[in-house]
C-alpha cells in the first residue's frame, strides 16, 4: 500500500483525541517526514517535519508564515509529491470571492436550459404541436440547480475529492477579511454549505497548507484553527545544502560561495532581500556560465538575477567591491 492509500474513514466518527478522523496516516514519524521530503529535494529540519507530522495525524491545517521565497509553497508541493496526493491550489488575490474559491453556478448553461424548456412549453401549449403539460417552475428549478450545472472551485473540489489531496491556499494574507471568513467552515468542519444542494462533507480530509507573507495580520479565528509554522531565511549551512541539492553540476566550493555571498547581502539595508528561490536561480546561472569560483566582477555582472531593484544592485555592488579591495 503506497503512502496516502487505505480504507476510507467512517464519516462522522471522531478520533480518540477528539479531532475529526484524518483517515490513514500519510507519515509514520517525524523522521519519516524528513527522509521523504529530503528524497524529494526539500530539506526540512525537525521543526518543519514535526509540524507536518502533527498536521497529518490531527487533521489540522498548517499556517506557514514568513518572507517571500523561503519555501512555503514548495513545502506543500513536496508533501503532495511524497504522499502521492493530488495538489489543489487556491491562489489568493485581492478581490477573491466565493464564486472563485468555493463554487458558482453555470449561469449560461442554466439560461440555455430555461430557454429550451420554454420552447417545449410553447409546443405543449394550446395551438402548439406538443401533447404534454407545461413543466412547472419548481421542477425546472430543481433541474437547473443540480450537479450538472455546478462549477466547483478549489475549496469545494478538495472537500469532494475521493482521493488523497493536499490543499494549498497560497498567500492568504492577500484576501479581505470577508473572504478569509469563507475559509472558516472548511477548516473547522471540512464541509461546505450549498443552499440549493445542502451540506457537502469531506469523505477524506485533505492536508491543508495556508501560506502568508505577513502583508497583513490574519484573524484570530483563522489562526486558532491552524498549526503554526514560521519559515525564515535558512542558516548558512542549510542554504548551502539546499543549493548543493537543487542545482545539478554545482561544486561544493561554488555552493559555499553562493550561500556566503547571499547571506552577507541579507545583512544590508535592501528593499527586497534575495529569497531562496532567487539564490537557486543565481547558482544555476553561474553553473551555466561555467563559473567555478566567484570573484567580485562575476558577482556584480550577475547580481540582476539575485536582486530586483536598482538601489539594491548599487548597494550590493559597493559591498562586493569593498570585500574585493579588502582581499587585495
Amino acid at each position: 500500500m503506497t503512502a496516502g492509500e487505505g480504507q476510507p474513514r467512517t464519516e462522522g466518527v471522531p478520533s480518540p483525541l477528539g479531532f475529526p478522523d484524518p483517515g490513514p496516516a500519510r507519515f509514520d514519524s517525524v523522521a519519516d517526514v524528513r527522509e521523504r521530503l529530503s528524497a524529494a529535494g526539500y530539506l526540512a529540519d525537525d521543526g518543519i517535519a514535526g509540524v507536518v507530522h502533527l498536521a497529518d495525524r490531527l487533521a489540522k491545517p498548517v499556517l506557514v508564515e514568513g518572507p517571500a521565497g523561503t519555501g512555503k509553497t514548495e513545502l506543500a508541493k513536496s508533501v503532495a509529491r511524497v504522499t502521492n496526493s493530488r495538489l489543489i491550489r487556491l491562489q489568493c488575490y485581492e478581490g477573491l470571492d466565493e464564486s472563485k474559491a468555493l463554487y458558482e453556478w453555470n449561469y449560461k448553461k442554466q439560461l440555455l436550459r430555461i430557454q429550451a424548456q420554454q420552447v417545449v412549453d410553447d409546443e405543449d401549449s394550446p395551438g402548439g404541436h406538443g401533447s404534454g403539460e407545461p413543466r412547472s417552475w419548481r421542477a425546472l428549478e430543481e433541474d437547473i440547480f443540480s450537479e450538472e450545472f455546478l462549477l466547483t472551485r478549489p475549496l469545494l473540489e478538495a472537500i469532494r475529492s475521493q482521493e488523497s489531496v493536499v490543499l494549498l491556499v497560497d498567500e492568504v494574507d492577500r484576501v479581505e477579511l470577508e473572504t478569509e471568513a469563507l475559509l472558516l467552515e472548511v477548516l473547522s468542519e471540512y464541509q461546505v454549505s450549498i443552499p440549493e444542494l445542502g451540506t457537502v462533507k469531506a469523505d477524506r480530509i485533505p492536508m491543508v497548507f495556508l501560506t502568508s507573507n505577513n502583508t497583513r495580520e490574519l484573524s484570530e479565528a483563522l489562526k486558532r484553527r491552524c498549526l503554526y509554522l514560521h519559515l525564515d531565511y535558512p542558516s548558512l549551512e542549510r542554504e548551502r545544502a539546499i543549493v548543493s541539492t537543487r542545482v545539478p553540476g554545482i561544486t561544493e566550493e561554488l555552493a559555499d560561495q553562493v550561500a556566503r555571498i547571499v547571506r552577507s547581502l541579507r545583512t544590508l539595508e535592501l528593499k527586497k532581500y534575495p529569497s531562496v528561490s532567487e539564490t537557486l536561480d543565481w547558482a544555476r546561472t553561474l553553473v551555466v556560465l561555467g563559473v567555478e569560483s566567484i570573484d567580485a566582477e562575476q558577482a556584480k555582472s550577475t547580481l540582476h538575477v539575485l536582486l530586483k531593484y536598482r538601489s539594491d544592485l548599487e548597494r550590493a555592488a559597493k559591498e562586493l567591491a569593498g570585500v574585493d579591495e579588502a582581499k587585495t
